[in-house]
């Protein structure tokens, strides 16, 4: 069967959160987030997608079955926990799109979905008139125990769609890695391009 890629907006968006919450968690696991999923925040963090008019989940489907998602929203509707260095670095929120995650299941990696998901959430934040598109990265040392040795990086991927690091313009998050008993802080990269 082949996938189909859409977008959802309103409703629909809505509708399809929970499916996301799984996929996020089971994404997440692997290098370099290392998620210890927590149904619980997932509910909390997915409520801004909900909230926001303006938000977009794109969602890959087998059949009726969501296999991936890509969700963004505009910055300053997203948490503030993002927009606070954007501010700190003096950038004007009102014209910043974030595209948040991108999570799609193994087996359907390397169909060109990733850039549908990025076509779609691009085409949408122009729509509303944005002109810039960011997201974030997570950093972890090259020297990481957990680091895959086959991991490939996907700053290629990035830096070819036109996306640049934002020197110093990083976010701080606290998560539980797996097979870790507390959360603990980890710094996020900002990427940003113009539209």
């Amino acid at each position: 069967m082949s996938l189909e890629v859409r977008p959802l907006t309103g409703a629909a968006l809505a509708r399809a959160l929970p499916g996301v919450a799984a996929l996020r968690i089971a994404v997440f696991r692997d290098w370099p987030y290392l998620y210890d999923g927590d149904p619980a925040y997932e509910e909390r963090y997915l409520q801004s997608y909900r909230d926001s008019p303006d938000a977009i989940l794109v969602g890959a489907f087998e059949g009726e079955r969501l296999v991936g998602a890509s969700t963004g929203t505009p910055l300053a509707d997203h948490a503030a926990d993002f927009a606070t260095p954007f501010a700190a670095a003096g950038m004007d929120l009102g014209g910043i799109f974030y595209c948040a995650e991108s999570v799609l299941l193994p087996g359907y990696r390397g169909q060109g979905v990733g850039h549908r998901f990025f076509d779609l959430r691009e085409a949408h934040a122009r729509a509303l008139g944005f002109d810039r598109c960011c997201f974030c990265a997570v950093l972890r040392p090259e020297d990481h125990p957990a680091r895959p040795a086959d991991y490939q990086s996907l700053d290629p991927f990035w830096r070819a769609r036109g996306y640049r690091p934002l020197p110093g313009v990083l976010a701080h998050f606290s998560w539980k890695d797996l097979g870790q008993a507390e959360e603990s802080r980890k710094p996020l990269q900002f990427w940003i391009r113009d539209l």
